[in-house]
């Protein structure tokens, strides 16, 4: 952790509503006056698009095992911690980024599902913001979670993650409903060992929960709409959070245990903001002293 440099990170699998997340933090980064080098995670995949798919493949014909990107074999974790820590410590370190689309492609002068070369993180940032599935892990001798200064969780309940999954996989990449079953099913150990452990790791978590059945993903027609959820905020430590504020500016909220507060789904993004606004200016108050600190020596 750094009192400098500080790093925040948001932790969720694909298509738990991290983008969201990431959303709400751009719009606070703006209001607060904050510049942040900004990494996404699957800038620390291991393989590239083609790369993995023929590792998957490779792995099932052999009966191994086979790499998912929510375990070691697909990703960079040393690398990644190796980022925190440098960046705690200077205010710099190195990445790359993910080429997910065409139009990505075209900017960045590559090819799609490939990576940029490594480089230098911007200066003169205030902090690192990273959004991806391993912000809080720890793995074989790598404790990326250690340099984190605020480490939030997304992750809705794992029925309404697998629908999401299904209608994304299926109505964006052209899969079949057995495709995107085999693909949770092969990724299942990894999610468990690897994904699951950061949220008890994390200072604030924001749990999507349906008030609609989910009991069958598998056949579900829709996604339940935000408005048909309500969303779980759990905070690590309650002191100092003004929990009788959030309630009466989250309307229809209310406490389920003394560090918890559930509100409704539509209002998730407001939610955000208000929960993250004061942690995040508290990290910038503490970077201003402690760079006051630093001049006087």
């Amino acid at each position: 952790m750094s009192a400098t440099h500080p790093v925040i990170a948001v932790t969720g699998s694909s298509g738990a509503g991290t983008t969201t997340v990431k959303r709400s933090f751009e719009h606070i980064f703006i209001r607060e006056h904050v510049r942040p080098a900004i990494v996404e995670g699957d800038s620390f995949h291991r393989f590239d698009r083609a790369a993995m798919a023929a590792a998957v493949a490779a792995a099932e014909e052999e009966g191994r095992q086979s790499p998912s990107h929510f375990g070691p074999d697909a990703n960079l974790f040393a690398e990644l911690e190796e980022l925190f820590r440098t960046y705690g410590e200077t205010g710099g370190g190195m990445s790359r980024r993910y080429l997910h689309s065409e139009e990505e492609a075209c900017v960045a002068g590559g090819e799609s599902g490939t990576f940029t070369d490594w480089e230098p993180l911007p200066e003169g940032t205030d902090l690192l913001f990273y959004e991806g599935l391993h912000g809080g892990v720890k793995a074989d001798g790598v404790d990326v979670a250690r340099y984190v200064d605020l480490l939030i969780g997304v992750v809705p309940i794992v029925n309404l993650e697998w629908i999401q999954k299904i209608h994304r996989d299926m109505s964006a990449r052209g899969y079949s409903v057995e495709a995107v079953t085999h693909t949770i099913l092969r990724r299942m150990h990894d999610y468990v060992h690897y994904i699951t452990p950061q949220f008890s790791r994390t200072h604030v978590n924001f749990q999507r929960v349906p008030v609609v059945d989910t009991s069958n993903p598998f056949i579900a027609r829709d996604v339940p709409t935000l408005d048909e959820s309500l969303v779980v905020i759990r905070f690590r430590d309650p002191k100092g959070v003004d929990f009788p504020y959030l309630l009466t500016m989250l309307h229809d909220s209310f406490m389920s245990r003394p560090n918890v507060i559930v509100v409704p789904g539509g209002k998730m993004e407001m939610a955000i903001q208000l929960c993250i606004t004061p942690l995040l200016q508290q990290l910038m108050d503490r970077r201003g002293r402690a760079r006051q600190m630093e001049g006087l020596y």
